[in-house]
């Protein structure tokens, strides 16, 4: 699971391509805030899930969490969650946004693991997003009604076409690579 910001731009001053023109763009432009995209996803098997939201708080967080449990997996007695270690990623989120009791359904549903605080990179999440900016949000979007409903064509179709994520990073590779992470004993 990650979450990235999109800003909300309208392309202004630009014409249009004619026959026999090309389109002409300017680069003035009016920004009209920010929008938060969640998104999780299983790797092995091609699914993901992706939320837009007004903003990125604990709430938001903890209302996205709530439908990857009841949507993605309903029927899952724990529910392993890689995700990194942000402020609003804490047990605190779900007892601001649910009564009590769904609160402590949920967290006791997941498993939390974080990436280490220079290593968002292992989370697979990351590539998912960048395949999400490369292919859907590469241009100037000026609503979230036109972020919401461009990132879910894109998520029908990538769910649809089962795109797998081929990780080839080994636990080999993680000792070599995170070694400085690694506690060390001196004798």
């Amino acid at each position: 699971m990650d979450e990235s910001p999109k800003q909300l731009i309208e392309q202004i001053a630009s014409t249009p391509m004619k026959p026999g023109q090309q389109a002409r763009v300017d680069y003035e432009y009016i920004r009209h805030g920010m929008v938060n995209i969640f998104i999780a996803n299983e790797p092995l098997r091609g699914n993901r899930i992706v939320e837009v939201t007004e903003y990125k708080t604990k709430k938001d967080w903890a209302k996205f969490i709530k439908r990857i449990s009841d949507e993605m997996y309903p029927q899952a007695k724990k529910i392993k969650l890689v995700m990194d270690n942000f402020k609003t990623h804490d047990a605190s989120a779900f007892y601001e946004a649910f009564e009590p009791q769904e609160a402590k359904r949920l967290w006791d549903r997941f498993e939390f693991i974080f990436t280490p605080k220079h290593g968002s990179w292992l989370n697979m999440a990351e590539i998912e997003l960048h395949v999400l900016n490369g292919q859907c949000l590469n241009r100037h979007i000026a609503t979230i009604e036109k972020v919401t409903t461009e990132i879910e064509a894109w998520e029908k179709h990538r769910n649809n076409k089962n795109a797998k994520i081929n990780w080839q990073f080994t636990n080999e590779e993680a000792r070599v690579k995170l070694k400085r992470l690694y506690p060390s004993i001196l004798t």
